[in-house]
């Protein structure tokens, strides 16, 4: 009877264990790649945002954000590289370069607003030379309501407290990236 007690609860708990929200890329892991990195302050990547998809959303969701936030960066601040809101409820994934607001890839009625390089849009890493790892933090929010009522010229400390007012859940991804 133990066992078959054990057995139920360790299924249980995989089970539960699995059905969390979330976020996943095929273009990254646990270390950016060229292909992420800024192409300019000294460095020559191919300024791609990632590649994002997302499994197991909560129930009440009505869009999505996408942020990418750097706390190492030397500013006393951290780094905002990419501010991404109002993405449709319907929508489970982000394809490679959706940052680049010239190729029109991100999803239909979404808004990507000001970033810390002071342009909307994804900017990949570029830490200063010799400054160690820095962290980039990709942050997935699933959101109860369908418009945050902001646009393209938000600030990115102005989306993040519309966000903390309107988050159901929130999964993240984390890279490195060092100069």
């Amino acid at each position: 009877m133990r066992k078959i007690l054990f057995a139920l609860l360790f299924i249980g708990i995989s089970t539960y264990a699995q059905n969390t929200f979330t976020l996943k890329s095929k273009d990254i892991g646990g270390q950016t790649t060229i292909n992420q990195v800024f192409n300019g302050f000294g460095c020559t990547g191919g300024n791609l945002s990632p590649q994002l998809y997302w499994e197991n959303p909560p129930e009440g969701v009505k869009s999505y954000a996408v942020t990418m936030y750097d706390p190492d960066a030397p500013t006393g601040s951290g780094f905002w590289h990419w501010v991404m809101f109002d993405i449709p409820a319907s929508t489970k994934e982000l394809v490679t370069n959706a940052g680049n607001l010239e190729k029109n890839l991100a999803p239909a009625g979404s808004i990507q607003s000001l970033a810390d390089f002071g342009k909307p849009g994804y900017g990949g890493p570029c830490p200063p030379e010799g400054h160690g790892f820095h962290q980039y933090i990709i942050t997935l929010y699933a959101l109860k309501t369908d418009k945050l009522g902001l646009d393209k010229n938000a600030m990115p400390a102005m989306v993040g407290f519309y966000l903390s007012q309107n988050t159901i859940q929130k999964a993240s991804i984390v890279m490195y990236y060092k100069r």
